[in-house]
């Protein structure tokens, strides 16, 4: 099962818009979002994904309630544990004890944001992966990811590159 994986949206619906048709012809089969969608008018673009998406609040997420509505309760709480493909995906925005969380070994993937800054790596049995920024204003470049659940592997991709 292929999974996209974008967080930090931060309303630039240009480049949203970019990842949606990227995820499209990617083949990706559920989308997570890690929060920082910031106003609904920047989730209308992720209305146009091929697949599911589902996603957690981010700490810049303004108007909640239209957030709400928009994505039609694809939002959910801050954090999140779903079962996909045989894996226990746990996501958030943001994770205080990230390292304490990766040693548990309890989940098989582990997602999160708000750094801005893209990481794939794994431990043990757990993949942990942040997408980086999709906005791109922080840092200046606009990334995702893409996770294989059945290989367990992960790549960042640089959304500038896309044609």
């Amino acid at each position: 099962m292929k999974l996209g994986i974008v967080s930090d949206t931060h309303d630039n619906v240009p480049v949203i818009k970019i990842a949606v048709e990227y995820f499209n012809r990617s083949g990706t089969e559920l989308v997570i979002h890690a929060g920082d969608y910031v106003s609904p008018f920047s989730f209308k673009p992720l209305l146009g994904l091929n697949c599911d998406l589902v996603g957690v609040w981010g700490n810049n997420d303004g108007d909640k309630l239209a957030l709400t509505r928009i994505s039609e309760g694809r939002i959910k709480d801050s954090y999140l544990v779903i079962e996909q493909g045989g894996a226990t995906i746990l996501v958030g925005h943001y994770f205080e004890f990230l390292e304490a969380l990766i040693k548990s070994q309890v989940y098989d993937l582990i997602v999160y944001g708000h750094t801005h800054e893209g990481e794939i790596r794994k431990v043990g049995k757990t993949l942990v992966v942040n997408p980086g920024e999709c906005g791109g204003w922080l840092y200046g470049k606009s990334t995702v990811a893409i996770v294989d659940l059945d290989t367990r592997e992960g790549q960042l991709v640089s959304l500038e590159h896309i044609p």
